[in-house]
This record gives structure tokens, C-alpha cells and sequence, in this order.
């Protein structure tokens, strides 16, 4: 089915606010943090969702969304299962790229950098603190891989149950990642598409920052 032009007239025009290099912190998790901070109050929902951009050896990109577990000054963390399409492809290439966007305040944060696991008991602790159904979820579905249909998941979660009476572990093929970040920028929408860009990067170990062009 062909789309109509009208979606070529979806736009909105951004302006709420401004980003100027004489209000942001030289640190940029500290200024990740307030961005962060500021969308959980204004209550953006998922505000904690972000694209996971990773790419195979040989350069074929892939995205999908998913959800910042924790970070501090070493990095940003997520999980999954590590045989996934993302898995595969960050054990051959470790890097990634991930990215905020929060449309409510017209704000975006794109974040680059080295990919680490994380200790298995940090993903050990982290997969205790999920709930049941979830849990349950990690250990058996065969994550990128081709299914029949909903009703193979259906089944192996069944049989999982009844075969299960113990706590449930955390399976080998499953944890948490690290993203050790190489590059911040911090985008405010504008007018006009003239939109604030501020880039962190490394020097000499050291964040420098430099506005850039929209």
C-alpha cells in the first residue's frame, strides 16, 4: 500500500529551550546525568530507553531499542543474551554506539565508545532483581534465532516451569555489557533546525569540549 504525501508535512518545530557551553558541567556523565535525572521527572516514559547501534566484522550496521540498567564514570550498562544478533556482532566488533532521545523535551544525547561484559556477578545480582516472568524469558527463548511460531515459546516456557523448582540462575549465554564511552554529544532542538550541538571528547585522557554545526 502506497503512503500518502501527507507524512512529508510531519513537523514539528522545536524551540523550548537552549543548550550554551556556559551552562553544561566539563564532565559529561555529570551532564548525562542531570539530562537523565530532568526526563524521569518530567516523566517521560522509558526515559531510560536508548538505540543500541552495533555493527558485524564486516561493516553491516543493525539498531534496536533497549534499556540502561546502570552507569557511573566507567561506562553504560545494559544485558542481553549473548548469543543475540548484537552479541554476535559485538564479540567480533567491540563498539557501539547509543542514543537518547527524549521528543517531549526535544532533547538527544548520542554516546559512542568501547564495549566490555560485565563481571558475572554483577550480572549475576542484576538478573535476581528481575522479575519472575522475566527471568524465566532469559533462560529459554532463543534470542534472533528463526521460531515457528508464538506457540514454540509458548511451550518451552511451559515445559521450563514444570521441570523447575529450584531459584533460577542466570543461564552462561545471558549478561551484562559495558559501553566505555569514547564521544557525548548533547543535542537541544532549535529553531529552525538550528540546533545546539555540544561534543565531549577524549584528549589526552581529558574531556575537551567544541560546539558543532547542525
Amino acid at each position: 500500500m502506497a503512503l500518502k504525501d501527507d507524512f512529508k508535512k510531519i513537523r514539528h518545530e522545536y524551540g523550548k529551550t537552549q543548550l550554551l557551553e556556559s551552562e553544561i558541567n566539563t564532565n559529561p556523565f555529570i551532564q548525562f546525568s542531570s539530562w537523565l535525572q530532568h526526563a524521569i521527572d518530567k516523566n517521560i516514559a522509558d526515559a531510560n530507553a536508548m538505540t543500541l547501534a552495533t555493527c558485524s566484522l564486516t561493516g553491516k550496521p543493525s539498531a534496536r531499542i533497549v534499556l540502561l540498567k546502570k552507569y557511573d564514570d566507567q561506562g553504560f550498562c545494559f544485558f542481553t543474551n549473548y548469543d543475540s544478533r548484537k552479541g554476535i556482532e559485538l564479540k567480533s566488533n567491540a563498539y557501539a554506539a547509543i542514543v537518547f532521545f527524549w521528543p517531549e523535551l526535544e532533547r538527544q544525547i548520542r554516546i559512542e565508545g568501547k564495549v566490555e561484559k560485565l563481571p558475572s556477578n554483577v550480572s549475576d545480582k542484576y538478573f535476581l532483581e528481575r522479575p519472575l516472568g522475566s527471568r524465566i524469558a532469559a533462560s529459554v527463548s532463543p534470542q534472533s534465532k528463526a521460531i515457528e511460531n508464538r506457540d514454540y515459546l509458548n511451550k518451552i516456557i511451559r515445559d521450563f516451569k514444570s521441570q523447575t523448582n529450584k531459584q533460577i540462575k542466570r543461564p552462561v549465554f545471558w549478561g551484562g555489557y559495558r559501553i566505555i564511552p569514547e564521544l557525548f554529544e548533547f543535542w537541544q532542538g532549535r529553531e529552525n533546525r538550528l540546533n545546539d550541538r555540544i561534543e565531549y571528547y577524549l584528549e589526552k585522557n581529558e574531556w575537551k569540549t567544541r560546539r558543532l554545526a547542525p
